[in-house]
């Protein structure tokens, strides 16, 4: 893979008094050797009431709204630059926040998107925000979502990968989660550490059929089990990870891998995400989803290689929303 030379952070709110993301992206800027812009999509709708009431045209909330949330995000440019980091401010009117991002990504030729993880109240308790998800999901670029405001300090840098492709994804992926755990593992002047959670199933095996016997199923079961190890140690063998650096692990991924990064002290773990759509994902859920929920710690997520976002590339412009209609006074 390429350095990472141009990285987007995606600000949530420029007004805020403190900005530990920001400060954490310009940390990470300096030691990948990257530039950084500080991104924020304007998304709330402007009331044409509230436009014509105060006398002020849609050009001038527009323009208004556009400097104060760059006015904001340039507070941040001094400590960049003291850093030896690149950084420019940008602020549009587009929406949903999601597809603006990964428009102004493609615009700058990113390489890298850093995100807030959002904080809130959510729908299931293993569901991630709506629009981190919705991020994670289109994103052809690495994302990397901050969960915490702890800056890196010789981190521990762990990759999960799946060498048995049990959960659908593709055979490159796994080569792409190592070399960014590589990568990021040496500009933060961090340990690699590998992983693989192992939970085996049994295809073509009915619970209810009469003719398999207990032990046909756990020799298949062990079989398989005992390929999926075969591959993890060839996967680490071809990438030149030491055995005390590669963790085998048994058990369903979404409790063996934040069992393993708090295990571990990781500090960012890489992992990989193959999207679903639609009610499909809804209906049977989403492994990297889980585990997002339940990591403690930063995650750097990657997509196979040729995802394609379907991301139009233009953006949205500003939102209008109509005053309510007229309702007369009963007398």
């Amino acid at each position: 893979m390429n350095a990472i030379r141009r990285i987007l952070l995606a600000v949530k709110a420029p007004d805020a008094d403190r900005q530990p993301g920001i400060i954490k992206a310009i940390r990470i800027a300096a030691d990948l050797g990257a530039s950084l812009e500080l991104f924020h999509a304007l998304a709330t709708p402007v009331s044409l009431e509230v436009q014509a009431t105060k006398g002020h045209t849609l050009e001038d909330i527009r323009r208004n709204a556009i400097e104060h949330a760059k006015g904001r995000l340039s507070r941040f440019v001094p400590a960049a630059r003291r850093r030896g980091v690149d950084i420019t401010c940008s602020v549009v009117w587009d929406y949903p926040v999601h597809e603006a991002v990964v428009r102004r990504a493609a615009q700058i030729d990113a390489d890298l998107i850093i995100a807030e993880c959002h904080k809130g109240a959510r729908t299931r308790a293993w569901l991630i925000h709506l629009t981190d998800w919705e991020l994670l999901r289109i994103s052809s670029l690495p994302v990397l979502l901050l969960k915490n405001s702890k800056p890196y300090h010789r981190p521990v840098v762990l990759a999960a990968v799946d060498p048995a492709h049990r959960h659908a994804k593709p055979t490159n992926l796994d080569a792409s989660i190592l070399e960014h755990a590589r990568l990021m593992a040496k500009a933060l002047n961090g340990k690699l550490q590998a992983m693989h959670a192992n939970q085996p199933s049994v295809h073509g095996l009915a619970l209810a059929d009469g003719t398999v016997n207990t032990l046909s199923l756990t020799m298949t079961y062990a079989d398989l089990r005992r390929q999926a190890r075969t591959e993890f140690q060839h996967l680490m063998e071809k990438s030149g990870i030491g055995r005390s650096q590669a963790h085998f692990l048994e058990g369903d991924p979404v409790d063996a891998i934040p069992q393993s990064a708090r295990k571990l002290g990781a500090s960012l773990v890489v992992m990989g995400a193959v999207s679903r759509s639609g009610f499909k994902r809804m209906f049977i859920g989403n492994t990297a989803e889980r585990v997002l929920s339940a990591l403690p710690c930063d995650v750097l997520v990657v997509k196979p290689e040729g995802f394609d976002a379907h991301v139009a590339t233009e953006a949205t412009g500003m939102r209008m929303t109509m005053p309510p209609p007229f309702a007369p006074i009963p007398v």
